[in-house]
């Protein structure tokens, strides 16, 4: 069995997609050493690798024209004798060229949208999204063989759209291999919340800042807030200058993006996870604080009412005042409670969201698709 995946961008910066899908091929390819993997992306200044240490995943960047379309995207594919294309993320037209490659050939294609189908998504840049799905978007996730969302959630606003395709619920996954839970024992010498992701508006830094200056002077004077990640550089000037504005310069620091190590010892440090966002259809960085044994505060933006039922951290509502709420009753907490959320947590990434467990779904998945075998429980047809 071939499967071909296309994805617009694996750089870096452009967030929870590029390291998603990645750690899903390389997975999968190293599961089911019989499958033949390949990979087509855009030539980028900081990929999240060059190649795949795996023989059977192949990996392909290309040059891209001024629209954004791959050059020389569409004879590849052709030429693939794939059983199967998969597209990942929408709006831009490498996604479209391979849809269109696929209705051409009569391969069967699957589109993830990542996100990009949630109602605070759609608004944003709206006019252009709804030129694009008027001349081809629509059209490409309608002929879809399957669509797959992360979560229920996704697949809600999936069908509010009128899309009406099977819907195959899969979560991202973690290799917890990589996320080693922290050493509780250790005793840390500063209380620390994290925010680790894209330093962008929809990611709602502004709340996390308004929140924090609102909370009693004996409330956080032991803490601080540490805000890791990339962006735009008017966009981190803006931020600094507003910390600036509330004296909270001692308390809030805004640092460079973190990898590997680094990126895992800031998890393992932090008492806190702070994720105050609009919209995400999966948000992987709070999959991987959990696996660390951080407990999580995030929105209900995102999909994470696991955090609640699995006492692992706090779902919310979007705004300054459920944030300074939960904050205040967070910050409060001894040791011992964030340690018992925390190992909540790992639990939880160990039993549901484990790359192994992830891969052995979008493999069946495929090979439902392809008829060889009875549809999966995780695929919805309502």
């Amino acid at each position: 069995m071939k499967i071909t995946h296309v994805i617009s961008s694996i750089d870096s910066s452009r967030g929870g997609p590029s390291r998603s899908v990645t750690h899903l091929l390389s997975n999968i390819g190293e599961m089911y050493p019989s499958l033949d993997i390949a990979l087509h992306t855009t030539k980028s200044q900081n990929p999240i690798l060059q190649n795949f240490k795996i023989p059977n995943i192949h990996l392909s960047f290309y040059d891209n024209s001024y629209l954004g379309k791959l050059n020389g995207l569409e004879k590849q594919l052709a030429n693939s004798k794939s059983d199967l294309f998969h597209g990942q993320a929408i709006w831009d037209l490498p996604v479209h060229q391979m849809s269109k490659t696929a209705r051409k050939l009569n391969i069967p294609y699957i589109i993830t949208p990542r996100g990009m189908l949630e109602p605070w998504s759609l608004q944003q840049k709206r006019f252009k999204k709804q030129l694009a799905l008027k001349l081809y978007q629509y059209k490409d996730l309608r002929l879809a063989a399957c669509l797959h969302a992360t979560a229920p959630m996704e697949a809600e606003s999936i069908r509010g759209l009128g899309l009406k395709n099977p819907i195959a619920v899969i979560p991202n996954g973690i290799p917890l291999e990589d996320f080693k839970i922290k050493d509780f024992s250790e005793i840390l010498t500063s209380k620390k919340i994290l925010f680790l992701s894209r330093i962008h508006p929809k990611k709602g830094i502004e709340i996390l800042v308004e929140a924090w200056s609102q909370l009693p002077n004996e409330v956080i004077k032991d803490w601080s807030i540490d805000i890791i990640g990339n962006g735009e550089a008017a966009y981190i000037e803006k931020l600094q200058n507003s910390i600036a504005q509330k004296n909270l310069s001692n308390r809030i620091q805004i640092k460079a993006p973190l990898d590997g190590e680094a990126k895992i010892r800031a998890y393992q440090n932090a008492q806190l996870f702070v994720l105050p966002t609009y919209s995400e259809n999966f948000g992987i960085v709070v999959a991987e604080a959990l696996a660390c044994g951080t407990p999580v505060i995030t929105t209900k933006g995102t999909p994470w009412e696991d955090l609640e039922t699995h006492q692992c951290g706090w779902w919310i509502e979007i705004g300054v005042a459920p944030l300074k709420a939960v904050l205040e009753k967070a910050l409060s907490l001894s040791p011992k409670q964030l340690e018992l959320m925390g190992k909540n947590g790992r639990q939880l990434m160990e039993q549901k969201y484990s790359m192994t467990a992830v891969a052995k779904q979008m493999y069946e998945l495929y090979e439902w698709v392809l008829m060889k075998r009875e549809r999966p429980t995780f695929v919805r047809l309502d």
